[in-house]
């Protein structure tokens, strides 16, 4: 017989922001914000669980914990109205269209039953009386009484650190016209709009189009026969590390469909409970010369009584269950069989409710959990409660407008994060500072790529010094200045030049002055007091000799000229003696600097002027880091351009990036700018990363360790799990504990051979540990690829068709065809 569902509700109305029943129950409802999966150690879920027994602790007796974790099949919706919609991240919202995963919302209710409110069963229940009395009026006192109580247990479970509780407000639980609530949203299975389903239980449960199977864990002998806050995951495991997953994961963010997974632990008086067990244990004992069951079950429950008694342990009741739903009735015995597999990971067994499934169904209405049939509960502790409960949700996107996007390690889904502004406002680290590890071939290059591009498109101005090339696609596509030595093409720079928004400053001063005595004296010989004051009075002149003749241009070769004429004859009028400033031996060495000397090209570039404000650049120093000329005065002009950027860019980041090239300026006696740099550069709103793939640099290197590992709060590592042998030296150098440890060793562990990508793993502040994947786009694929015939082939196509984006955009459609 058909029955509206206002007729049968057992919701009287919501005051207060609590829900009251038809029976005076009250509940109280939070909205919970869980830890991500994957993100914590053994300890962490060692405390996370004792966090929520203690929170169970303070409720009063007659009270229902119900714990209610929501897992909707959902497809990852892009927008492509967004602000950027550069080449790059248009085609990385298509990538990832419609990627399904499952959104998962989880909530607590508690619920305080009135006093002497008769229990209920699979037979008493208010779907089936409709009519109900109250057996006691709502009272004041004990509503204020359960609010403080809640009040209690909110702040102990936020105590964890991981865990936020924010309590249901009366518009999150009541529904509007546009809008569903909490209760709505249960009786439809989802977020229904406008539409209202009808349900049926007869012959199971159907939510409108929804058919729906709930398997529980209800009775003891279903149940594993161990339990425990955590569990190994073996598939991110390895022989030397124990990667660990709470132990309720696999009904959780792990299971693959639409379900929602109930918990419930019922609260009573611990003094009643013992008693009843008593009776129920003297009653057994009785009975146990008939049957060796009654004969097992009277010392089980011996056991129970001696550990509550000697343990001082909480009596309590409980019941877990997983609602499954499909629209499509074909798919029920793959669900099934899913549910089944997840159960087994527990070590426990599946058992489909049938006659008692609608009562259950009924019971989890939020407000509703003191009706909760409990002939479908078991006697058990708190502690062993505790471990059933979901402790993780799926990776979450960071609030921060700054950040990077990376992938859900589960589903790949994008995340939003931000390694760099949000962490120093919570004071997680302490600089911006980054330091990047991978082998050859962890995708290194790739996820680099990602990065400097996503802070160019941030507004950030970033200097990379490489030496492998891995930059040049990028470069071409932001327009950026591409430095580099070839025969044909060499290296120029202009020193002497001063842009638009620079001016002669003293630092500007100094940078050319140790330019100019590096070209002049050996990395051995020292220079005089005098000559150090010669060169910086030449400098001066030669600009006041510019202001004067603005047609003459500024570069190395206007500056000799106006050495070997106007500052000679400035030195002779001055008798400055030859033994305090040799002039010609000082014309002599810079010689091949100037007009055709064999380095005429270096000092004298009329292009690339505006290095200032330019926010992409590269410097490629692969043929020339082991030139002895060439590669000191080029790490100089570095120096000086970044500096000045730091300096000068008021509110803009700075990003320096040296790529393998630390190796080589370190050599070139630049050791003291790198640690200058990593613990300056967070002063100017900067930040310095270093990239490395050699792992006994890492281990070997007093630069790295000194300069650089010391002063980044933010260490990036990539496949390294081929160096797990000698592991332990890397993790002391890079003072990494036992969970970053375990985190490190298990990336790319079990990736997905359907997709292509690679993890990655942060660390920041020695506190927050996370895996990331990094799963490129086509067109960020082929954008920066490293692989050489892959880089040709974009060439190729980007003198065809005029840019490399639509080179790239033109080689995808190829490919495709």
């Amino acid at each position: 017989m058909e029955k509206r569902l206002e007729d049968i509700l057992p919701i009287m109305g919501v005051e207060k922001g609590a829900i009251l029943s038809k029976n005076a129950d009250i509940t109280i409802g939070y909205k919970v914000e869980l830890p991500e999966l994957f993100s914590l150690s053994n300890q962490e879920y060692e405390a996370l669980h004792s966090t929520w027994i203690r929170a169970l602790k303070v409720l009063p007796d007659n009270t229902v914990f119900c714990k209610q974790d929501w897992f909707l099949d959902s497809k990852y919706q892009p927008d492509f109205n967004r602000d950027d919609k550069s080449f790059i991240s248009m085609g990385s919202e298509r990538f990832f269209f419609e990627r399904p995963f499952l959104d998962h919302s989880c909530y607590v209710f508690l619920t305080k039953k009135p006093d002497g409110r008769k229990l209920s069963s699979s037979l008493f229940s208010n779907l089936t009386r409709p009519s109900i009395v109250p057996q006691q009026g709502l009272s004041e006192s004990m509503f204020d009484d359960f609010l403080d109580a809640c009040g209690q247990f909110k702040s102990i479970v936020e105590s964890s650190g991981v865990v936020q509780l924010e309590r249901l407000s009366q518009d999150s639980l009541l529904s509007t016209s546009a809008r569903a609530g909490v209760i709505e949203k249960y009786c439809n299975l989802s977020d229904p709009g406008r539409l209202i389903s009808d349900m049926e239980f007869t012959g199971g449960i159907q939510i409108g189009a929804q058919t729906c199977q709930l398997y529980t864990l209800s009775d003891a002998k279903d149940l594993p026969s161990l339990c425990g806050p955590r569990v190994n995951y073996d598939k991110y495991s390895t022989d030397k590390t124990k990667f660990s997953i709470g132990f309720a994961s696999p009904l959780g963010q792990l299971l693959g469909c639409n379900h929602l997974y109930s918990q419930y632990i019922f609260l009573e008086d611990g003094h009643k409970a013992i008693q009843r067990l008593e009776t129920k244990r003297l009653r057994l004992q009785s009975l146990s010369a008939y049957s060796r069951e009654n004969s097992i079950a009277r010392d089980a429950a011996n056991d129970f009584l001696n550990e509550a008694v000697s343990e001082h342990r909480m009596p309590v009741k409980a019941h877990f269950n997983i609602l499954v739903w499909t629209d499509e009735k074909q798919k029920l015995k793959e669900i099934k069989n899913l549910v089944s597999a997840a159960l087994a990971q527990m070590d426990a067994s599946a058992k489909q409710e049938t006659a008692g499934a609608p009562q259950i169904y009924w019971a989890g209405i939020p407000g509703n959990a003191a009706d909760f049939p409990m002939n479908d509960t078991f006697d058990t502790f708190a502690e062993q409660a505790c471990c059933f409960l979901n402790l993780e949700t799926a990776y979450r996107s960071s609030k921060s407008p700054f950040g990077i996007r990376l992938g859900d390690r589960h589903t790949g889904i994008p995340v939003h994060v931000d390694i760099s502004d949000e962490p120093m406002s919570r004071g997680v680290i302490t600089n911006r500072n980054k330091i990047v590890i991978g082998g050859s071939g962890s995708g290194k290059s790739m996820f680099m790529n990602h990065m400097l591009h996503s802070y160019v498109q941030q507004g950030s101005h970033v200097l990379i010094v490489d030496v492998g090339h891995s930059y040049k696609g990028l470069c071409d596509m932001l327009g950026g200045y591409y430095f580099t030595y070839s025969e044909k093409t060499p290296i120029r720079f202009n020193p002497f030049f001063i842009g638009e928004g620079d001016e002669l400053d003293t630092e500007k001063k100094e940078s050319i002055k140790t330019m100019l005595l590096a070209l002049w004296k050996r990395d051995n010989e020292e220079f005089k007091r005098s000559e150090y004051v010669a060169i910086s009075n030449a400098l001066t002149d030669y600009y006041e000799y510019l202001a004067a003749n603005p047609e003459i241009f500024p570069c190395f070769d206007s500056f000799y000229e106006f050495l070997y004429v106007e500052f000679t004859q400035t030195l002779a009028e001055d008798r400055v003696k030859e033994k305090d400033f040799d002039m010609d031996n000082f014309l002599f060495v810079l010689r091949p600097y100037y007009d055709d000397g064999e380095f005429a090209y270096l000092l004298n570039a009329k292009e690339n002027l505006d290095v200032l404000t330019q926010p992409f650049i590269v410097f490629e120093l692969d043929k020339v880091k082991d030139h002895p000329i060439l590669f000191p005065v080029i790490t100089l002009i570095i120096m000086e351009l970044f500096i000045s950027k730091m300096r000068k860019l008021n509110k803009i980041r700075k990003v320096i990036c040296i790529e393998e090239a630390w190796q080589a300026i370190a050599k070139a006696g630049m050791a003291q700018f790198m640690k200058y740099l990593y613990k300056t550069v967070r002063k100017y709103y900067g930040e310095a990363i270093t990239v490395t793939q050699e792992v006994d640099d890492i281990i070997s290197s007093p630069i790295i360790k000194d300069a650089i590992i010391n002063n980044s709060d933010c260490k990036i590592l990539l496949d390294l799990k081929k160096f797990q042998n000698k592991f332990e030296d890397i993790q002391a150098v890079l003072g990494m504990n036992d969970k970053g440890r375990a985190q490190v060793l298990s990336v790319n562990k079990a990736n997905d051979p359907k997709r292509r990508y690679r993890e990655l793993y942060i660390e920041l502040g020695n506190s927050v540990m996370k895996v990331y994947r990094y799963e490129p786009s086509p067109e960020e694929y082929y954008a920066y690829t490293t692989e050489q015939k892959e880089k040709v082939l974009v060439e190729q196509y980007a003198a065809r068709h005029g840019s490399i984006q639509k080179g790239i955009a033109a080689l995808l459609s190829d490919q495709k065809q």
